[in-house]
C-alpha cells in the first residue's frame, strides 16, 4: 500500500463522531438529520493538504462539477446539510454544514469565493488556473472529458461544526 493512495472510507468511524455529534448538538441536526461522508481531492496529498486547511480555518469553500455527483450518484449538497471529512486514510476528522450553495459556471467564480477555498495563493486567477486542471483531470478519470463553457460547477461555503476545537 502507497501513502499516495486513497484508503477506504471507515464508514463506522464516520458514524460514530456523527452520533458524537447528534448527541451533543441535537437541534442542529434535527432540520437535516442525514449526512454524507466524503473527502476532498482525488489523491492522498491533496485530501491531507485539504484536510490541513480546513483545520487551519483557512479553508470554508469548496467547489465541484454537478457532472461528478451525478457520476458518483451522490444526492447534491443542501443548506443545512451536514458532512463528515475524511483525510486519505479514510479516518474522519471534521463534520462540515453547508451555509451557502450556488451553481454557475467555472468563470462565474469571484475573488471572495477563491480566497475563502484556501487554496494555493487565494486569487481567482490562481483558483480559475488550479480548477481548470483539477476538473479537467477528475473528469478525465471517470472517462468523460470536461466542458468548462458546458459543465456546471457547484460553489459551496461551509462552517466547521464538530469536533468541538476546530467547530467555528
Amino acid at each position: 500500500m502507497s501513502r499516495s493512495e486513497l484508503q477506504p472510507i471507515d464508514t463506522a468511524a464516520a458514524g460514530k463522531l456523527w452520533d458524537e455529534y447528534r448527541t451533543s448538538r441535537p437541534d442542529e441536526v434535527k432540520a437535516a438529520p442525514e449526512y454524507t461522508v466524503e473527502r476532498f481531492g482525488d489523491n492522498a496529498r491533496l485530501a491531507d493538504a485539504l484536510v490541513l486547511l480546513v483545520r487551519s480555518g483557512q479553508k470554508r469553500a469548496t467547489a465541484d462539477l454537478v457532472s461528478e455527483f451525478i457520476a458518483r450518484e451522490d444526492r447534491l449538497p443542501q443548506i443545512g446539510g451536514h458532512w463528515v471529512v475524511c483525510d486519505s486514510s479514510g479516518a474522519p476528522r471534521f463534520i462540515l454544514r453547508t451555509t451557502e450553495l450556488r451553481i454557475g459556471t467555472l468563470t462565474s467564480v469571484d475573488a471572495s469565493f477563491a480566497h475563502d477555498e484556501g487554496e494555493d495563493e487565494q486569487t481567482r486567477d490562481g483558483w480559475l488556473r488550479e480548477h481548470r486542471r483539477y476538473f479537467a483531470r477528475v473528469t478525465e478519470a471517470r472517462g468523460a472529458t470536461w466542458s468548462e463553457e458546458a459543465d456546471e460547477v457547484i460553489f459551496e461555503r461551509f462552517a466547521v461544526v464538530w469536533p468541538p476545537q476546530f467547530a467555528d
